[in-house]
């Protein structure tokens, strides 16, 4: 992946936001200045991110008690672009240098002509990908090496059950169950089974018809789908682990509060975390993406300008993989035909 800064004179730029809490329609693109790089940061310009399924649910305010802040707010957590200028203090880092990251815990915003970012929430992007595929890799890459490899501790002929294997999260937790030595059940679609076999699922199963009696101990469960959990924790064995990433929508409060009190109370059987990933980690999803193990799904791409129309999706569900946002992609112009 080869890229060079094209907007190195520009004083504002390009921004996906929203003034209050709402539908996808909420959602516009504006003008702001592009931010400067303090010391220790890295200013990117972005030339790809991705919208991701828990986005919708923080933009329509079902989250406003755990995400406190002001309007106007960004979109967007990861990205994937080209150093434009750096920090002082900011090693191992060179403007026109191809990289990928994560805005700061807990910060949205990627989804903008510019990004200025910490040195420590950035590694240098796969050689082996082109910028679209890489952009859908960021957020769940690191979330599910977190979950798998750090929370889990999934080892070689270990049990896996992945519920929503089709989406961001799913996608990449089966090829690196399947790469870590693990036998892997996916719960999917119908129409998706044969799909997840092909990223590496052993077992593929429909989730409709599946009831989790129907289903076999498993040592490791990483749950993308945040419903029903009870039952689905039934099926762990004796040192069976968990992992939890995400929330039931419809009851986010009681959903929120239980999974907290369950990881608190049952912290080696039922694990959850925030994703809050080190340069480290960044750099060893490169790694593993460059080796062949991890490879990027991309469900459907769409212009920095059809920011809503991506979160229409979002809400739709059933996707495969992740949204990508082209930046690089000119918007409409409102006087053309």
């Amino acid at each position: 992946m080869t890229m060079r800064t094209n907007r190195e004179s520009a004083t504002d730029m390009r921004a996906a936001q929203y003034d209050r809490y709402g539908p996808p329609e909420v959602l516009h693109i504006t003008e702001v200045p592009v931010p400067e790089a303090k010391p220790g940061q890295v200013l990117v310009e972005v030339r790809a991110s991705s919208a991701g399924a828990g986005e919708g649910a923080i933009r329509a305010g079902k989250l406003r008690r755990v995400t406190r802040g002001s309007f106007p707010r960004g979109v967007g957590n990861d990205f994937v672009g080209v150093v434009a200028r750096t920090g002082t203090g900011v090693d191992g880092l060179r403007v026109g240098d191809a990289v990928w990251g994560l805005m700061p815990h807990g910060t949205f915003g990627a989804i903008a002509d510019y990004v200025v970012v910490p040195a420590s929430r950035l590694a240098l992007a796969p050689k082996n990908l082109s910028v679209l595929d890489a952009a859908a890799l960021p957020v769940s890459g690191t979330t599910v090496l977190t979950a798998l490899t750090q929370r889990a501790r999934l080892t070689t002929g270990e049990r896996l059950l992945v519920r929503g294997a089709t989406g961001g999260v799913g996608s990449i937790a089966v090829q690196l169950g399947k790469a870590l030595g693990a036998h892997v059940t996916a719960l999917a679609g119908a129409r998706n089974l044969d799909w997840v076999r092909e990223l590496g699922a052993d077992t593929a199963l429909d989730y409709r018809t599946t009831r989790p009696a129907d289903l076999d101990p498993f040592d490791v469960i990483l749950d993308a789908v945040g419903t029903d959990m009870g039952p689905y924790r039934t099926r762990l064995t004796r040192h069976g682990r968990i992992v939890e990433l995400a929330f039931d929508e419809d009851h986010l409060v009681s959903s929120f509060a239980g999974l907290a009190w369950n990881a608190a109370t049952k912290p080696r059987k039922i694990m959850a975390f925030s994703n809050n990933p080190s340069a480290e980690r960044i750099a060893e999803l490169t790694k593993y993406v460059e080796s062949g193990v991890i490879r990027p799904v991309v469900d459907a791409l769409y212009p920095m300008a059809a920011i809503a129309e991506a979160h229409r999706r979002l809400e739709a569900g059933g996707m495969r993989g992740r949204l990508v946002i082209d930046l690089q992609q000119p918007d409409p112009d409102p006087l053309g035909p």
